[in-house]
Order: structure tokens, then C-alpha cells, then sequence
């Protein structure tokens, strides 16, 4: 029997607003605004019921890709129909390539604007 269910994955990020319409514009949904006087914090309502968060944090450090130290930390995989026109929407989003040279696997690797990593996948 399980303890608990998974809650909404969250981002750490310096501008909780900016990451959410990147995402906003790479999965659709909508942005909610969930801030207080203690917290900065983003929602993106994601079709089917998801939730994908953002929370201010000043002091951010993106990963490396690859994290040659462990500090990876975790990525996105981003199921996709074609990688190169998904490709082409990430970029004029704001996303930078960090590993997508080999056209011939089945991923590609970006990261987001706050430097977070994630996958294009035609899996």
C-alpha cells in the first residue's frame, strides 16, 4: 500500500514567472500565480491534470549536464512526435542545446532558461 502520491514536481529557479511560460509554451496549460509573503511560486496547470511548479530561489545553481561531479540532480524527459521540429520550438523559446548533435538517437538534450536540463524524446 502506498504512503503517499507524487504531488506536483517542482522547479527551483530565480524568476518562478519566466520558467512557467517557457514551460507554458513547451507543454501548454496555464500559469497560475500561487506567491505569498513567505513564498514565490508558480503554477503551470498542465493538460490532464498535472502540475509542474516553480519556486523562487535566488541563490540558484543550474546543474551541469553532463554532471561530471553527480550533481546532475534530475532532468525532464519530454515525449515528443518529431524531435526536430520540437527542437526548433524549444530553441525559439529560450532553451539552449547541450547535447543534441547526434541526429541519430531517439533524444536530444536542452536546458531550460534557468539552466535546468531536460530530454526531447521520440521513444
Amino acid at each position: 500500500m502506498a504512503v503517499a502520491e507524487l504531488g506536483p514536481v517542482v522547479l527551483d529557479c530565480p524568476d518562478p514567472h519566466a520558467l512557467a511560460r517557457f514551460y507554458a509554451g513547451v507543454l501548454g496549460g496555464t500559469v497560475e500565480d500561487r506567491s505569498d509573503e513567505h513564498d514565490e511560486w508558480v503554477d503551470l496547470n498542465l493538460p490532464g491534470g498535472r502540475t509542474l511548479a516553480f519556486q523562487g530561489s535566488p541563490g540558484h545553481v543550474p546543474p551541469k549536464w553532463p554532471g561530471d561531479d553527480g550533481q546532475q540532480q534530475f532532468h525532464l524527459d519530454l515525449d515528443v512526435k518529431d524531435l526536430d521540429a520540437a527542437e526548433k520550438a524549444v530553441l525559439e523559446l529560450g532553451a539552449k542545446p547541450l547535447d543534441a548533435e547526434d541526429r541519430a538517437r531517439s533524444f536530444r538534450v536542452y536546458a531550460d532558461p534557468a539552466g535546468h536540463p531536460f530530454c526531447l524524446c521520440a521513444c
